[in-house]
C-alpha cells in the first residue's frame, strides 16, 4: 500500500467515524453506504474472521423495574459459510410481557445493493420448542436468508418492549471469529435503581450523563479484532462483553431486591413458601416407609433412591414456572416435574423427616461461567439440592434417574450455585470429583490364529462420568450404540461383534464385549505379523503446537484409566520384538505402560495406565501438556511383532 493511498485511506476511515459517532447519537436512519460494501473492509478486521460487525448501535431505556425498550440496529457482513448464522433474525419472547415492533431485516451484496427485504410478516411466529420442555408459553419469532454467494450484508432492526425481568440485556461485543468495526451501546436508567455493570474480557469505560433524574450511560468499540478461540478454551474467558443488572426488578408481577445474593435468595425463597410441603398423610407414610433407617444420610440415600425410582423428568415453563416450582403435592400425584419441581419434592421428602435441605440454583454443563461472588447476577438455568448434615454435605441432582446419590458430575460439579434459604441467598462452592472418582477399568483376553485373526473379549469397568457414559449409551438403538462402542475404544472394525451392557452396582457400570476379526494384525509380512500390544488406546487425543499460549485449557473432569490386554499367540508363534516398558510425567497426570512375555503360556500382558489429575491445564503448562500427550499416542504405537517359529 503506497504512503499516499494510505493517507487517503485513513482519511476516509476518519471521518467515517467522525459521521458514525454523529448519527450514532439517535437511531441512524441514513449510515454512509461503505457500511455496506465489503471493499471497504480493513484488511486487519478480516484477519481469523467469519464476520465483521459493521455497524451496531443498541439502546436500553430502563423505564423502571421489570420494564425495559431496547432498540437494535445492526449491519453485519458475513466473509464466509462459517458466519451464516448471522443472516438469522431471532427472537424469543412472552406474548403477555414481550411486544416487537418496526422489525426489519435487508440483505445486500458485496457491492452494497439492496437484494432483499424481510418484515415481520416473512417469519416464523410459533411456539418456542427447546427439545425438552412438555408446555411453554414462550414464543419464537425468526427468519433465515439463505445465502448464495459471499460476502454478503445483513441489517437489522427492531424495538424490544420488555414488562417483565431480572437482569437487564447483555453486551455481547462480539463473537468467536467476528472482527468489529463500529460499535455503539446507550444505557438510560433512573439514578436511584442501583445501576451496575460488569466488565468481562475488555476494560472500557461509558461517558456518563445525567438529566431529569435519569443517568445515561454510553460505551463505543471500534476496529477490535476478531478473537479465534484456542483449542480447549470456554469462551466466557475470551470473548468481550459487559452484563448490566439494577438493585430492584419485577418478573411476572412480582417485585424483587437483586441488591445482594442474599436479598436476591430471599425473593426465590419466597416463591417456594406455599409449595413446599407434602399433604399429612403423605408425611405419615413417608415416615413409616423410613423408620427403620437410622441415619440421617441413610434415610435420604433411601429418599433419593425412591423419588428416582417413581418421578421422571418434564420440563415446564409457564410464567413465573420458569422460576417457581411446581407444588410438592402436584409432583408427588402426577409423577413428573422439572429441574426445580423435583429439587422441591425430594426436599419435602427430606423434611417429612425432618431433615434440612435447601434448592440450589446453578449454571449447569461442563465448564460453564461461574456465578461472580461480587456481582449479583442471574446466570444460572439450573436446580439441584443441597442436604447439609451434621458432618458432611450432600448435593443431589434430581434429575437423573441413575446419578448414584450424593454424585453431581461434569455437569454442575466445581462451581458456585446459589442455596435458597430461609435466611437469604448463599453462593457456595459444589464439590470437585478427582480422577479417582472417574475411573476407566478394562480386561482384555485376545487370542490370535496363525492367518492374522483373532476372537477378543473384552470386560469394562466404568465410574463417575465413565459410568454414566455407558448408561447413555445402554439407551440407545442397537446400531448406534455399536458405532459408539467401537468408536469410542478406537477398536477396529469386527467381523463379528456382540456386546452386555450389564450391572450397575454401588456406582459402577459393567460392559462386556465378544468380537471376532478376520484381519487383526496390522501388517504381515513373511513369517512376521504386527500387532498393537494394547486392545485399544487409553488416550488419543493431542493438541496443536504453539509459541505461546494464551488460556487455560479445560478438558470436561479429570479422569484415571488403566487397561489390561492379555495376547495368547497362535500356537508354531513366538515374540520377536517386544514394546520397551515406558513411563510418561507430567504437571497434572502421568501414563506408564509395561509389557511381559510369559513363555511357557506363550502370552504377551500389557498394562497401560493413565490419569489427568486436574481438568484445568493453566496456559503456562500447555507446552508441557503438549508434549506430554504428543508422547502417549507414540508410545501406543509401539508394535508386537510375532514370528512363526523356524
Amino acid at each position: 500500500m503506497s504512503i499516499m493511498y494510505k493517507r487517503y485511506y485513513n482519511c476516509v476511515l476518519c471521518f467515517i467515524i467522525a459521521l458514525l459517532t454523529t448519527v450514532s447519537k439517535s437511531q441512524a436512519q441514513d449510515l454512509p453506504k461503505e457500511l455496506y460494501v465489503a471493499a471497504n473492509i480493513p484488511d486487519s478486521l478480516k484477519e481469523n474472521a467469519n464476520s465483521v460487525v459493521r455497524y451496531s448501535d443498541i439502546t436500553q431505556n430502563v423505564k423502571g423495574p421489570g420494564k425495559l425498550i431496547v432498540k437494535h440496529h445492526t449491519i453485519v457482513t458475513i466473509l464466509n459459510e462459517k458466519g451464516d448464522h448471522e443472516a438469522t433474525m431471532a427472537m424469543q419472547y412472552n406474548k403477555k410481557y414481550d411486544t416487537y415492533s418496526g422489525i426489519e431485516m435487508h440483505v445486500y451484496d458485496e457491492k452494497g445493493v439492496l437484494i432483499k427485504k424481510y418484515h415481520k410478516s416473512d417469519m416464523y411466529d410459533g411456539a418456542a420448542d427447546d427439545g425438552f420442555s412438555l408446555v411453554t408459553d414462550d414464543r419464537f419469532l425468526g427468519v433465515k436468508h439463505t445465502i448464495a454467494s459471499y460476502p454478503v450484508t445483513i441489517e437489522q432492526e427492531y424495538e424490544e418492549d420488555e414488562t417483565s425481568l431480572i437482569d437487564l440485556d447483555t453486551w455481547y461485543i462480539q463473537n468467536a471469529e467476528q472482527s468489529v468495526q463500529n460499535e455503539y451501546y446507550h444505557l438510560s436508567i433512573n439514578k436511584d435503581a442501583g445501576f451496575r455493570y460488569m466488565n468481562k474480557n475488555i476494560n472500557i469505560k461509558p461517558e456518563k450523563n445525567m438529566a431529569d433524574n435519569i443517568d445515561t450511560y454510553s460505551w463505543k468499540v471500534l476496529n477490535l479484532k476478531a478473537v479465534k478461540p484456542e483449542e480447549g478454551a470456554v469462551s466466557w474467558r475470551v470473548l468481550p462483553k459487559i452484563e448490566f443488572a439494577s438493585n430492584y426488578f419485577e418478573f411476572y408481577g412480582m417485585p424483587g431486591d437483586f441488591s445482594s445474593w442474599g436479598s436476591y435468595g430471599k425473593w426465590l425463597r419466597s416463591l417456594y413458601a406455599d409449595v413446599s410441603t407434602l399433604s399429612p398423610e403423605r408425611e405419615v407414610e413417608i415416615r413409616k416407609m423410613t423408620d427403620t433407617i437410622k441415619t440421617e444420610k441413610e434415610k435420604a440415600r433411601f429418599l433419593y433412591n425412591y423419588m428416582q425410582q417413581n418421578m421422571r423428568y418434564v420440563s415446564i415453563q409457564l410464567g413465573i414456572g420458569g422460576l417457581k416450582p411446581f407444588p410438592a403435592t402436584f409432583v408427588d400425584q402426577k409423577k413428573y416435574g422439572d429441574c426445580k419441581a423435583l429439587s422441591n419434592y425430594m426436599s419435602a421428602l427430606l423434611k417429612a423427616v425432618n431433615i434440612t435441605s435447601y434448592s440450589a440454583i446453578i449454571n449447569a454443563e461442563a465448564n460453564k461461567e461461574p456465578a461472580d461472588p461480587l456481582f449479583p447476577f442471574d446466570s444460572f438455568n439450573h436446580v439441584i439440592l443441597c442436604v447439609p448434615f451434621k458432618n458432611d454435605t450432600t448435593w443431589l441432582e434430581c434429575t437423573s434417574t441413575t446419578a448414584p446419590f450424593g454424585v453431581l458430575g461434569s455437569f454442575t460439579e466445581n462451581r458456585r450455585a446459589l442455596l435458597v434459604t430461609e435466611n437469604g441467598g448463599k453462593l457456595v462452592n459444589t464439590p470437585k470429583s478427582t480422577a479417582q472418582e472417574n475411573q476407566f477399568d478394562s480386561n482384555t483376553h485376545i487370542v490370535l490364529d496363525g492367518d492374522g485373526g483373532a476372537k477378543a473379549q473384552i470386560k469394562i469397568l466404568g465410574t463417575g462420568e465413565y459410568r454414566q457414559e455407558y448408561i447413555d449409551m445402554s439407551a440407545m438403538k442397537t446400531d448406534e450404540q455399536k458405532e459408539a462402542l467401537l468408536t469410542g475404544l478406537g477398536i477396529k472394525q469386527p467381523s463379528a461383534f456382540d456386546f452386555t451392557f450389564g450391572k450397575d452396582i454401588n456406582g459402577t457400570k459393567e460392559v462386556e464385549l465378544n468380537l471376532e476379526f478376520d484381519k487383526f494384525c496390522d501388517i504381515k509380512s513373511g513369517d512376521k505379523q504386527f500387532y498393537r500390544p494394547l486392545a485399544f488406546t487409553l488416550w488419543d487425543q493431542t493438541v496443536p503446537i504453539l509459541e505461546k499460549r494464551k488460556t487455560d485449557y479445560y478438558f470436561d473432569f479429570p479422569r484415571e484409566k488403566k487397561s489390561v490386554t492379555t495376547i495368547d499367540l497362535p500356537q508354531g508363534f513366538e515374540v520377536e520384538t517386544l514394546p520397551t516398558n515406558q513411563a510418561l510425567k507430567f504437571t497434572y497426570g502421568n501414563y506408564e505402560v509395561n509389557y511381559t512375555y510369559d513363555a511357557a503360556k506363550n502370552q504377551v500382558t500389557s498394562i497401560a495406565k493413565f490419569n489427568l489429575t486436574n481438568h484445568v491445564i493453566p496456559a503456562a503448562k500447555y507446552t508441557e501438556m503438549q508434549q506430554y500427550l504428543d508422547a502417549i499416542v507414540k508410545a501406543q504405537n509401539k508394535k508386537l511383532v510375532i514370528r512363526r517359529k523356524a
